[in-house]
């Protein structure tokens, strides 16, 4: 089976990693200049990483090729990945691209991480092999793929997409109604909304917002999310108990659902918290740094989930 991948940028490289640690061969496309020399030293920096959670017999760097051309690299790919800016009329013109040149029977996905799959597919000769594929950073060792059908999508493709991406080791979440932002980007703006309220009113700094997380909500959800973690603080009652104690409070003003103005003041002082967090280390390091600690706790998250609920919540 060979893939292409539309786009070396972040999530792009990020794909690339991971398709090459599972066995495929792997050929990428990307206009800019010097596309090539940075997806390569992308993969580099990822590999250790994909080695500590494990290769696939025949994974090698050596199975991934570039073209310059988006027609050459797309036109023998079984499954296309396209991780374009997120320019809804880029990406559309992108896709249109992809969809001539590839083989009809094709797969094609697409990384997008709010726009919704109608919108891409509309103008596609072939819409029905279409899907939204929104993965998260570093795609190379979060195992979350978000699979969205469109209006055209049909089901065997849809089905053919989920294999695809289990076959590369990734937890897939179907999406049942299309809707802008999917499921996790919703979750994690209105965290992002309230944590930039809270720094524009003064009540915290960047670092006491972050540590809010890290040492409390963030260790938790990293186990169970929120409904689970809510079932658990219910006692013996679980979700029943909780629901009955604490459902009124759902109604006071706790939340704010509209996101502030990015002023002057409130963009510097996001952007100098989030400086003087990072206390000197270079953004390699920051990526390295995390990049480990993502791989114990993967590992651990693993080792502590139960086998059959794993099964029932993909």
């Amino acid at each position: 089976m060979k893939i292409a991948i539309v786009g070396t940028g972040v999530i792009g490289n990020g794909w690339i990693a991971r398709m090459l640690a599972q066995g495929y061969d792997v050929v990428a496309t990307d206009p800019a200049e010097g596309a090539e020399e940075r997806m390569r030293r992308a993969v580099e920096q990822s590999w250790p990483y994909v080695e500590a959670l494990g290769l696939t017999e025949g994974a090698s760097k050596d199975r991934l090729t570039f073209e310059s051309e988006l027609a050459d690299a797309v036109k023998d790919a079984d499954f296309i990945q396209e991780n374009v800016p997120e320019i809804e009329e880029l990406k559309q013109t992108v896709l249109q691209s992809i969809d001539q040149y590839a083989k009809p029977e094709a797969l094609i996905g697409s990384s997008t991480s709010g726009i919704m799959p109608s919108e891409l597919q509309a103008n596609l000769q072939h819409p029905e092999r279409f899907v939204v594929a929104h993965p998260f950073h570093p795609v190379y060792i979060l195992p979350l793929v978000e699979v969205v059908a469109g209006k055209q999508t049909t089901l065997e493709n849809v089905e053919r997409a989920k294999a695809f991406y289990e076959s590369i080791n990734m937890k897939v979440l179907l999406v049942r109604h299309e809707i802008e932002g999917h499921i996790a980007d919703r979750l994690i703006e209105a965290i992002w909304r309230e944590s930039l309220h809270i720094v524009n009113e003064g009540i915290a700094t960047t670092e006491e917002v972050d540590k809010a997380f890290t040492h409390g909500a963030g260790l938790r959800y990293a186990q169970y999310g929120p409904f689970l973690t809510f079932h658990l603080a219910g006692g013996e009652g679980g979700m029943r108990h909780m629901l009955k104690q604490f459902g009124p409070a759902l109604k006071k003003p706790w939340t704010k659902l509209e996101a502030p103005e990015l002023t002057d003041e409130l963009y510097n002082k996001v952007v100098t918290g989030c400086e003087e967090q990072s206390n000197g280390m270079s953004m390699s390091e920051l990526d390295q740094n995390r990049n480990e600690f993502l791989i114990k706790l993967y590992d651990l998250v693993q080792e502590y989930w139960p086998k059959e609920q794993e099964k029932n919540h993909v």
